[in-house]
């Protein structure tokens, strides 16, 4: 959701794949951002209503153990996007960013929504990966798979320049390769039609993020 662009200062650039135009986001398109993650997050919302309820998947099922873990897990790309966002200097790495922010974010919506539904806590008493087989043997340093250490995360958020538009797309790069794998387990997990359908929608979309994040490394020499 943006405001009307002016002739003279858009509030978010279009994505482009060349580097000519490395101006940082404006406070003015980082608030707009900020306004169209809530409304992802709400639209997230509507959509896990839709989800029907005729069976509802227990507290210790893949499907439970799914939503909460990769609640956390895209929390913190919504956090990594919003950076690149808001301090890449490469135009392209700022869509990305702003791209993966809102969609991730619509994605916590539904599959908090799903959990209210289901008549379940946000949170449970099972340990991180469970409900995935070997679940728990993918966790290294108490972190999901792909997942961005504190230190990692500490050091996206003082980068400057080209050094911040690399690191996210790294960081980007493997959260990615974590989250596909996390979403493929709960695709072999069978169980609930609904949240099969949106999990392979996230896979397809993380897949195709994972191509523009290769290419623009690429292009930016990291």
């Amino acid at each position: 959701m943006t405001a009307p662009a002016t002739t003279d200062t858009p509030p978010v650039e279009p994505s482009v794949t060349t580097s000519g135009d490395r101006r940082p986001a404006g406070r003015y398109g980082v608030l707009a951002l900020t306004a169209a993650v809530v409304v992802g997050l709400l639209l997230g919302y509507a959509g896990g209503l839709l989800t029907p309820t005729l069976t509802r998947p227990g507290d210790s099922s893949a499907e439970a153990g799914f939503a909460r873990d990769m609640t956390t897990h895209h929390a913190q790309a919504v956090e990594m996007g919003l950076i690149a966002f808001d301090r890449g200097t490469d135009p392209e790495v700022r869509q990305i960013g702003g791209d993966i922010a809102t969609g991730q974010q619509g994605e916590i919506g539904t599959m908090q929504t799903w959990l209210r539904s289901w008549g379940l806590d946000p949170t449970g008493d099972q340990p991180r990966m469970a409900w995935m087989p070997d679940g728990t043997g993918k966790i290294e340093n108490g972190l999901m798979p792909g997942m961005a250490t504190p230190e990692e995360m500490a050091k996206l958020r003082v980068a400057q320049g080209r050094e911040l538009d690399v690191l996210f797309l790294q960081m980007m790069i493997k959260h990615h390769l974590g989250g596909i794998h996390m979403i493929q387990g709960i695709l072999d997990a069978g169980g609930d039609d609904d949240v099969r359908k949106v999990a392979q929608i996230m896979k397809n979309t993380q897949q195709t993020d994972l191509t523009n994040l290769q290419n623009a490394l690429k292009r930016l020499g990291g």
